[in-house]
């Protein structure tokens, strides 16, 4: 149920905890996320601003072979190549919202301390660089005519200590100890004051990520507030835990009181113009204590089973930023890990990658058809659905391994499970034609009505001592997961 008190909320764990997730997102099940910016300029994928300064990475010897040694040519340099210059966002959101998104997502800053938006507190954005464009504010735009949520990511808070490696330089070579250019004073402010971290390769990733440094804390918040203020966004992502405590540090409450003051800004934001909180954070510590304040995400990984509140899985068609050789998830995986989700009460965040004049690719453009193919047929089992006392039955079961998107090897036995109303949904996982469906899951007491096969109509079905046997037509209405409502007396 949405908070409809329209109390202010106070930058405590205690008054946030009394977050309860707003029905928009719990209805809406499936987004899409523009994963984008200047690192998609090479088309060599993801981490690029930081690669390109450890010698010795690919992106490193791309960078130094096409465009020059990052002492002379940097990531400044290379953003000033992002143009976007057929950046088309009206026609991209016809196509997510075709292909099923019901909130969309866009990248306001990756680790780089790039922004795509205006901003007061950093020249080092889409405005004043590159595009010359509010990225940020032309998406926000095309996802109003849609009338779907929308929501900006952050992944600022890693930065400090990600970025380390622009204050390096090469051990061996014809530059070896040339500094690279994120150690010239006169570029600080983009490649940040954080030359404490530069010889400690402890610092990032192995013991710590995020930074006990004060005037980082607090520039981060600053921009979160800015970034609410610019465009007062249904949800805020934080690609990290929630700033700046994090497992494995002292975890004091001053160490959150940044990602507190900023997530309760956020509340009360949405409270002045929602009269209620209509706003989501996710933020990705598993712990409950933690999270509570809004909403569990998962990168690339998911939940065992059906949880309390709802969540959110994010995962990508192929990297997150773009790769000219990157292969990319199938679009019946993507709709089984859809599935497998919304069956455990969460939603699915898929970032579909562009390339850096802004267009996607034509293997994208056939996914994103095949997804609304998809969801032409079985919309009513996805939207507004929650889920049933167990997510499914059968002998197959997802890896919850984090980056762990093997394609499960589905059988006639797995089904997953929604309800809406009084009616269950029984996802197929593994459909064939011509054969029989065999449900085990449904009580004696709960005697089956009706059996629609979505796509095609009514079906045959036999029920008896517990056990539905449905027959399924010999031809589908798609060849992906298939959907059975079932009605009961």
């Amino acid at each position: 149920m949405e908070n409809r008190d329209a109390k202010k909320s106070e930058p405590t764990f205690e008054s946030l905890r009394t977050y309860q997730c707003p029905e928009w997102f719990r209805d809406a099940k499936f987004g899409i996320w523009s994963h984008w910016g200047p690192q998609s300029v090479p088309m060599c994928g993801d981490w690029y601003a930081r690669n390109m300064y450890q010698q010795g990475t690919e992106q490193y010897n791309y960078h130094v072979r096409h465009y020059g040694h990052p002492s002379k040519f940097g990531y400044k340099d290379l953003c000033a190549l992002w143009k976007a210059e057929k950046f088309d966002p009206d026609a991209l959101m016809e196509k997510y919202y075709n292909a099923g998104a019901r909130y969309f997502i866009a990248q306001a800053s990756h680790h780089d301390n790039f922004f795509s938006f205006p901003s007061k507190w950093n020249r080092f954005n889409s405005v004043e660089v590159g595009p010359h464009k509010d990225i940020c504010g032309l998406w926000k735009a095309a996802a109003e005519k849609y009338h779907i949520p929308f929501g900006v990511s952050e992944h600022l808070a890693y930065a400090y200590s990600w970025w380390r490696t622009n204050k390096g330089a090469d051990s061996y070579g014809p530059y070896a100890g040339v500094s690279y250019d994120g150690s010239d004073p006169k570029y600080r402010d983009i490649y940040l004051d954080n030359c404490e971290y530069a010889d400690d390769p402890t610092k990032w990733p192995l013991d710590r990520g995020l930074t006990d440094n004060t005037a980082f804390r607090e520039y981060w918040l600053k921009v979160m507030k800015e970034l609410i203020d610019l465009y007062e966004p249904d949800l805020l992502y934080s690609d990290s835990a929630l700033p700046f405590g994090e497992k494995g540090l002292n975890d004091e409450i001053k160490d959150y009181q940044y990602g507190l003051d900023a997530v309760s800004y956020l509340y009360n934001k949405s409270i002045s113009k929602y009269k209620t909180n209509h706003a989501v954070y996710t933020q990705k510590d598993q712990r409950e204590e933690i999270y509570r304040v809004g909403t569990l995400d998962m990168e690339r990984s998911q939940l065992s089973g059906i949880a309390k509140q709802p969540w959110q899985s994010d995962t990508c068609i192929g990297g997150w930023f773009y790769s000219a050789r990157m292969n990319y998830l199938h679009p019946g995986q993507i709709i089984e890990i859809l599935v497998d989700i919304i069956s455990k009460n969460g939603t699915l965040l898929l970032n579909i990658l562009q390339r850096p004049d802004g267009t996607i690719d034509d293997e994208t453009d056939w996914i994103l058809e095949e997804l609304a193919k998809w969801f032409a047929i079985n919309a009513e089992a996805v939207y507004g659905t929650c889920p049933w006392r167990i997510a499914g039955e059968g002998l197959s079961s997802t890896k919850i391994e984090a980056f762990n998107e093997e394609r499960i090897e589905w059988n006639a036995s797995d089904f997953r499970f929604v309800k809406k109303g009084e009616k269950l949904y029984a996802f197929i996982m593994c459909p064939k034609a011509g054969t029989a469906a065999v449900i085990r899951s449904i009580k004696e007491t709960e005697h089956v009505k009706t059996v629609r096969l979505l796509g095609y109509g009514e079906v045959k079905f036999v029920w008896f001592a517990g056990v539905l046997t449905v027959t399924i037509p010999d031809k589908l209405p798609t060849e992906y997961v298939n959907a059975l409502e079932i009605t009961f007396a």
